[in-house]
């Protein structure tokens, strides 16, 4: 390693200090601690194009901290053509050679001059034995990033949180509330007797192995017990709620939410290898929140007429809002989002064809793209079709449009614009009965071109979401068995996704595009997208049947033989990119895009740790492109 060398003596002065302290770990680490790792430090100076560290070096004895400048690495593995990957001021390197006493795996040079710190080997270890976030630092870097910026992320939303409970807590750290429970032969009496006496708003109806047969709850005896006129020596068994939605202890309060909010509930039995074990109210869930999930989904299935969606669909972002103060992280929220969206649809659906004396049961509507796979953002506009039930189609098919037409522009007055693609319930090419949407997809998958595959892609992200669900089934089923399997299939998604390519540029930096003078990526186009094709591609060939792109990730990883660690990178960098197009289309106003784009970022907007996180997720997505180009392109 040549480079001009200067020790720091006497210590590390005020600015040296000021400086280090700005980046993480140190700005997490006691003051001491960073004198510790400065003491006897040596200052390093690089020429641009100068070596600064090689295999051949042998085992790594310092780390090196970047003060100025940047250093780009290249591994001599990686593929003809791979762009290489870049440090800048603040970054921390080769932690792994040093933690693992081994020669680097890359061949490091300063493509700028550059002035860094080297802190040997035993100063390192004494510093990690004694400051915890230097040491998980060292050990978890991408994930310490990730913290970092999700708790920066959440102190910017910190004036719109209403809970400081997380909803990804486990149903576990709630405490327990024994449940009130009866036979389903108790009298009714016994049992409302009981609830009074507990002054509880449910009791639970379990078998003799304690499982859930049923529920009764306050707000059901209005309806079933008292105008029913139903005598009180009845059993419990005739007035319960049936089936009852349980949730198992080791899920979160995230999937207790979204349970009450899909079926109206305000009472789930919570159990434990199958016997019911406590039970969680929404009242446990939401206790200092003005509005709950389940009350805003309650609203939105029960909206009487347009206007009435169109007073409630901003209500959606700001809830998100207030989650995202609360610490729910991107795959929440997204669902979240998702799923009111689907209410709001949904009911927009039921409305229309009832006007229409159109029966819930003779169609499907179906859900394409991100909204498919549970997975938008706030700033979402329409992918979506509908699958009828005719022998005739084409004598059938205006009244279908029609009632596509219908929605589609209501849903336009929500809030949802209409898509720029034309991939809408209103076109005639995504109104098909069944054997036509069947023959469609058929031709995509074994006659299709490149260009009517990349036009075609997230429809394969088909999911159905109002009417006759079985309608969409088959379409479901051809498309994970029809699939797989198929070299041409593949390598066609493959080389529509290639076109896509990871922003990292030659000397490892992040490739920006430039919007009124200032430098920022598409962290939709860019970002998240790349992700979503490659777990789509891979999803589709090996029969997989999940839509959503982590489950999808999740999924085939095992089938790659990709190892956990590779994996939850993956998943990690996807989820990162996912949280700051929310934050950007939250309102924050240091990412707003003078274009409008709203998926466009500035980097001059972000602090130090969302910019090297960000990096990272990119470089992520191009090691994920570079496996799937290997696997398919060579």
């Amino acid at each position: 390693m040549g480079a001009d060398t200067a020790a720091i003596e006497g210590g590390a002065d005020r600015t040296l200090r000021e400086t280090v302290a700005r980046h993480a770990p140190f700005a997490q680490m006691s003051p001491a601690g960073v004198d510790a790792f400065l003491a006897g430090a040596k200052e390093l100076r690089f020429r641009a194009g100068e070596r600064v560290l090689e295999p051949e070096d042998g085992p790594v004895e310092a780390l090196l901290l970047i003060l100025s400048g940047t250093v780009t690495g290249q591994r001599d593995s990686a593929p003809p053509g791979a762009a290489a990957f870049e440090y800048e001021a603040g970054d921390i390197f080769p932690a792994g050679a040093l933690l693992s006493h081994r020669p680097v795996t890359a061949r490091y040079r300063a493509s700028t001059d550059a002035r860094c710190l080297q802190v040997g080997a035993d100063t390192v270890h004494e510093v990690a034995a004694q400051e915890g976030a230097f040491a998980g630092f060292l050990h978890h870097r991408v994930q310490q990033f990730l913290d970092l910026s999700r708790r920066a992320m959440q102190a910017e939303f910190a004036a719109y949180a209403l809970d400081e409970q997380s909803l990804e807590a486990p149903l576990a750290t709630l405490e327990r509330k024994e449940p009130l429970a009866c036979r389903p032969a108790t009298p009714l009496a016994d049992a409302l007797q009981g609830m009074h006496d507990r002054d509880v708003g449910s009791i639970v109806v379990t078998d003799e192995d304690q499982a859930a047969v049923g529920i009764l709850t306050r707000h059901d005896l209005l309806g079933r017990v008292t105008l029913a006129g139903v005598p009180l020596d009845v059993p419990v068994e005739r007035v319960m709620s049936v089936p009852v939605h349980c949730l198992d202890i080791g899920r979160t309060l995230q999937d207790a939410a979204l349970l009450m909010s899909r079926h109206g509930v305000r009472h789930l039995p919570v159990t434990e290898a199958g016997r019911v074990v406590s039970i969680v109210s929404e009242r446990d869930l939401f206790a200092h929140q003005r509005l709950s999930l389940r009350q805003l989904g309650v609203q939105l299935r029960r909206a009487p007429d347009l206007p009435s969606l169109q007073h409630l669909a901003p209500s959606i972002p700001r809830f998100a809002r207030r989650l995202l103060a609360q610490g729910v992280g991107a795959r929440s929220l997204t669902q979240l989002i998702s799923q009111l969206n689907d209410l709001l649809t949904e009911r927009l659906v039921e409305l229309v064809a009832a006007r229409r004396n159109l029966a819930l049961s003779s169609f499907c509507w179906l859900s394409f793209g991100s909204e498919g796979r549970g997975e938008q953002t706030i700033a979402t506009d329409q992918d979506n079709g509908i699958v009828f039930d005719s022998a005739e189609p084409d004598r059938d098919r205006e009244r279908w449009i029609a009632l596509g037409r219908e929605v589609n522009a209501a849903l336009d007055a929500c809030g949802f614009p209409l898509c720029k693609g034309g991939i809408m319930a209103r076109e005639p090419a995504c109104c098909l009965n069944v054997d036509e949407w069947r023959a469609r997809f058929e031709h995509w998958i074994e006659h299709g071109a490149p260009e009517d595959l990349l036009n075609a892609s997230i429809f394969f992200d088909l999911r159905p979401l109002a009417g006759n669900v079985t309608l969409a089934a088959p379409l479901r089923t051809l498309i994970t068995e029809r699939a797989r399997g198929l070299p041409r299939f593949a390598r066609q998604l493959a080389e529509n996704a290639m076109r896509n390519r990871a922003p990292i540029n030659w000397h490892g930096g992040i490739d920006t595009t430039r919007e009124n003078g200032r430098d920022g990526v598409d962290l939709k186009m860019h970002g998240t997208a790349l992700f979503v094709d490659v777990a789509r591609l891979y999803a589709l060939v090996h029969g997989v049947d999940a839509v959503g792109t982590r489950e999808r990730l999740e999924a085939v990883a095992p089938l790659l033989n990709a190892q956990p660690n590779e994996c939850a990178t993956w998943v990690s960098a996807f989820e990162f990119l996912q949280m700051l197009r929310l934050r950007r289309q939250m309102g924050d106003p240091g990412h707003r895009a003078a274009n409008g784009n709203p998926n466009w970022i500035a980097l001059d907007s972000l602090n130090d740790v969302d910019r090297r996180i960000l990096k990272e997720a990119f470089r992520s997505a191009r090691r994920l492109q570079q496996r799937m180009e290997l696997d398919w392109l060579r």
